[in-house]
């Protein structure tokens, strides 16, 4: 199958690669996509070298697949051209997530809804994919009314330069900036843009996304999103009020059992996941999980997942891999 990977010399284009190499996707020709000023350069994959092409060649090889991970501005301009030459586009920018006529997919919850006339299939932001992931079972079983979320997000969700920044800064050494404020040592309580509502567009694809893929728009989501100076993964408290009472014995046995989920909670021997844990992992990771004293029906858990896997590049594959196995490829 001949796969085009846009943007693939990104950090998250770079990490499709190597997930669709793990993974052993079934790709008989790559064809690497990135900017103008990267055409030409090479890209490896399972220990071959391929020359980045331009859009227009991309879309005249004609692959099977393109994953995009190169931005809403781009995917908003080429997705459309990719797709009416009949090559199905997953894309990971914001662009498509909100589209009433475009599918946001989380594989382990609602793939079921793809078709063959899918061709424009949004991947969800980061934070909500591994907050929906741990929250589907719940769901499932004891409706969840109202969603309280606060994320702390590693720098790789800002890209290559919020590296070098923090990376930078623990050196002492003066370089580009990717945010206003030093990131190390330091929090910064906002992720995107603020909007009118005094929210930022990554506090509110959190509260639209999980509406969106949760297929439940009566589902309550407040969030607050923060970056903090770790690299790995992406870490949430959340807040879930549910309709009906839970037994905790209970909801350690839906979590354990979920597809995608590890379940790491044990207080006595302070075993909860962190980042560092997450890091190169496809899973997303469960702990913490306690009853809310405050209120009724209300469990609080801890949720991490390495952002750039589970959180953009795995999730892209894995929703190939379900278009591929349903022979809608």
């Amino acid at each position: 199958m001949k796969v085009a990977v846009v943007g693939a010399t990104g950090l998250v284009g770079t990490k499709i690669l190597q997930v669709l190499a793990e993974r052993n996707f079934p790709v008989t020709e790559l064809i690497p996509v990135a900017s103008e000023r990267s055409i030409g350069k090479e890209v490896e994959y399972k220990g071959i070298k391929y020359k980045v092409v331009s859009m227009t060649d991309a879309i005249a090889a004609k692959p099977a697949v393109a994953l995009f991970s190169a931005g809403g501005s781009t995917s908003l301009e080429w997705a459309p051209k990719f797709a009416e030459a009949g090559i199905t586009v997953i894309d990971n920018s914001s662009a498509w997530r909100m589209d009433p006529a475009k599918k946001l997919v989380v594989p382990e919850i609602n793939a079921d809804a793809l078709t063959a006339a899918d061709k424009i299939i949004a991947n969800p932001n980061c934070s909500t994919i591994q907050m929906v992931v741990a929250l589907n079972p719940l769901h499932k079983k004891y409706t969840a009314k109202r969603i309280v979320v606060s994320t702390y997000q590693s720098v790789t969700g800002t890209g290559v330069k919020a590296v070098d920044q923090l990376l930078n800064e623990r050196k002492g050494v003066a370089g580009e900036m990717a945010y206003k404020y030093p990131i190390d040592l330091n929090v910064i309580p906002q992720i995107d843009v603020f909007l009118e509502n005094g929210y930022t567009k990554e506090e509110m694809k959190m509260v639209l996304e999980t509406k969106k893929i949760m297929r439940d728009e009566s589902i309550r989501v407040t969030a607050t999103t923060v970056r903090i100076p770790v690299m790995g993964g992406h870490s949430e408290s959340v807040n879930i009020e549910f309709a009906t009472d839970f037994d905790l014995n209970d909801v350690r046995t839906l979590l354990s059992n979920a597809p995608g989920v590890v379940l790491t909670d044990d207080p006595a021997t302070q075993q909860y996941p962190m980042p560092m844990d997450a890091h190169e992992k496809d899973d997303v990771f469960v702990g913490r999980l306690r009853r809310d004293e405050t209120q009724p029906n209300t469990l609080n858990m801890w949720v991490v997942s390495d952002n750039l896997r589970k959180g953009a590049a795995t999730n892209a594959v894995q929703i190939a891999e379900y278009l591929v196995a349903k022979g809608l490829l």
